[in-house]
């Protein structure tokens, strides 16, 4: 489990390791940045990596509430178990296909190490505008998977952002992200006194 600084550092890493494995098909200088779509193409080959969206994980939604016991003490923080939707768009020069040679070499990447690694998200945790995260530190690993859209989702995707031309991009799903609570449950005492009963059997 995480603190709230998880989110942000998956998107950072995800940039990362997108930029870390651009050659060696990709032989040129590439922007890749944590952003929403240019609503101006940039005049050098870029990649953008945005979260447009943070879900409820529909596996662990249950675990969102803090467990007590009977008299009210916190027996377990509260969780939040999430799922991240990322919007990647490439840009380029058309007529050498910059884009789509970006975009390939992003799917090639996902689907080659669909995992997190924990390297990376460490690296990205010592950004200073991430220190304190422990998203490193966590047992859960995040798992990348394209999302599969159609035309309408896409279009209404893209009518978000406004006065912002469509550009070749894919959608993939992070999951899974969990943030931990803050409040500390209460330590219980030690076993004072063990009672062992027997009963006789039918």
């Amino acid at each position: 489990m995480s603190n709230a600084l998880a989110i942000a550092t998956v998107t950072q890493a995800l940039a990362m390791q997108i930029e870390n494995h651009l050659p060696p098909e990709i032989d040129f200088a590439v922007s890749v940045q944590t952003r929403r779509p240019h609503t101006e193409p940039p005049a050098d080959p870029a990649i953008t990596v945005f979260c447009y969206q943070v879900t409820p994980d529909v596996s662990l939604r249950n675990t969102e509430l803090p467990t007590r016991a009977s008299d009210g003490t916190l027996v377990s923080r509260a969780t939040a178990a999430l799922d991240l939707h990322y919007l990647i768009s490439a840009y380029g020069e058309e007529n050498e296909l910059v884009g789509q040679r970006l975009i390939g070499s992003v799917i090639r990447t996902l689907t080659e190490v669909p995992i997190l690694p924990r390297a990376v998200i460490e690296e990205a945790g010592q950004r200073p505008y991430l220190s304190g995260s422990d998203l490193g530190d966590s047992i859960h690993r995040v798992r990348f998977t394209p999302s599969q859209m159609d035309v309408d989702e896409t279009s209404k995707l893209w009518g978000m952002f406004h006065q912002t031309p469509y550009v070749l991009s894919v959608v993939y799903q992070a999951a899974l992200v969990l943030i931990e609570g803050r409040e500390i449950p209460a330590q219980h005492p030690p076993v004072r006194e063990r009672t062992v009963t027997v009963t006789a059997g039918g």
